[in-house]
């Protein structure tokens, strides 16, 4: 980021990608636990950014941007997920498609057994902390909650780690 004055500029678009499509990759991989919905995420996040960046404000964390960004794709997934799974039945009650449920239980051995037991808050926050070596600040940002939300939510997610390792 460059400064002039008191006023923080930030890395050019290309700048940025250069500088976080790596980690923002990992996060999007380790988040859906599939490399293909990684990838169209990865994507989706990028082009958003494109179209968004020219209206980032000075001084604004970048890193913490494009995290939150990826996030908000990946909960607005999820959400259409269940959505399409949940099919009305004729008699009025619902049901749930066995295909979706298949494809999430793929999705689910493809993650680590010790982080796939996690909260969805509290993974998120310990591959920005731990793996991608995030701030709370940013993780904060990202995230949408405090910085001692995030903090929070990391050590919770250690403290059930190491419970569940004994």
């Amino acid at each position: 980021m460059t400064t002039i004055g008191n006023l923080k500029i930030p890395p050019t678009f290309e700048e940025a990608v250069s500088i976080h499509e790596r980690a923002l990759m990992r996060y999007l991989i380790r988040t859906t636990g599939d490399r293909e919905d990684a990838l169209d995420l990865f994507q989706e996040t990028w082009l958003r950014a494109y179209r968004a960046y020219p209206s980032l404000k000075p001084g604004a964390i970048v890193g913490a941007w494009l995290f939150r960004i990826a996030t908000n794709l990946c909960r607005n997934r999820v959400r259409d997920r269940t959505r399409r799974a949940r099919v009305m039945h004729p008699d009025g009650g619902d049901f749930v498609d066995r295909a979706a449920i298949a494809a999430e239980h793929d999705r689910a051995i493809a993650l680590s057994d010790a982080i796939k037991t996690l909260p969805l808050n509290q993974r998120r926050s310990l591959v920005m902390r731990k793996i991608e070596g995030l701030s709370y600040q940013e993780i904060g940002a990202s995230l949408n909650c405090s910085p001692e939300s995030a903090r929070a939510n990391v050590y919770q997610a250690l403290k059930k780690l190491k419970a569940d390792a004994r």
